[in-house]
């Protein structure tokens, strides 16, 4: 199942938890590494394209 950012995006802001003055937000390099894994898994994780995988999904994440 390919992931996309809006997806990803989704699921941070259902992960959300407001205590008093507390917000607490996944990881960014977390959502981030799940994104080039599903672009890796995409394509069979043919190897070289780990760089390139993880800026694409940098880019769609701060979209």
């Amino acid at each position: 199942m390919a992931a996309t950012a809006k997806k990803v995006k989704e699921e941070m802001s259902s992960d959300i938890e407001e205590s008093g003055k507390i917000i607490n937000l996944p990881d960014h390099d977390a959502k981030v590494a799940e994104l080039a894994y599903y672009k890796a898994e995409s394509r069979g994780f043919e190897p070289g394209h780990e760089l390139e995988d993880w800026l694409e999904a940098e880019r769609e994440y701060m979209l």
